[in-house]
């Protein structure tokens, strides 16, 4: 598995669980009331399982399992899909931010962020989304 792909799961592992957790809170705070501000959390919620953990799955699985290069770089040129995943990264950071201080201004600049981080990424995968070399003609 390449670098790429073992960190971009291991962050999505990590987003899994704390994403997980959020949303235990949440169906616990449901049942038996701990405190309001708990409902507060839900965005986190799905933001750390549909971006974090979803999105940033797809990327480190997506890049391990695409269709390769005949020649080096066999994947195409990496820096880009850091890149993605460090946008990602970002936008979910800012989104949690924006979560905790309540100032609108980090939502735009975390999906933007976001959007930058799928661009990026697509564009890395761009000449890799093909069919395999199987001698017959498509």
């Amino acid at each position: 598995m390449p670098r790429f792909s073992v960190w971009g799961t291991r962050l999505a592992l990590l987003y899994f669980l704390a994403g997980f957790t959020i949303g235990a809170l949440i169906l616990i705070n449901k049942a038996a009331p701990l405190h309001p501000a708990i409902w507060s959390l839900l965005p986190l919620h799905i933001e750390f399982l549909l971006m974090g953990w979803i999105v940033q799955l797809v990327f480190a699985v997506g890049y391990w399992i695409f269709p390769r290069f005949k020649f080096e770089p066999k994947r195409g040129r990496p820096g880009f899909a850091w890149v993605a995943l460090g946008l990602l990264n970002a936008g979910i950071g800012s989104l949690t931010l924006a979560s905790v201080s309540g100032q609108p201004a980090w939502v735009l600049i975390g999906r933007v962020l976001e959007v930058g981080a799928v661009v990026v990424f697509a564009a890395q995968l761009w000449l890799r989304a093909k069919p395999t070399e199987t001698g017959v003609k498509v």
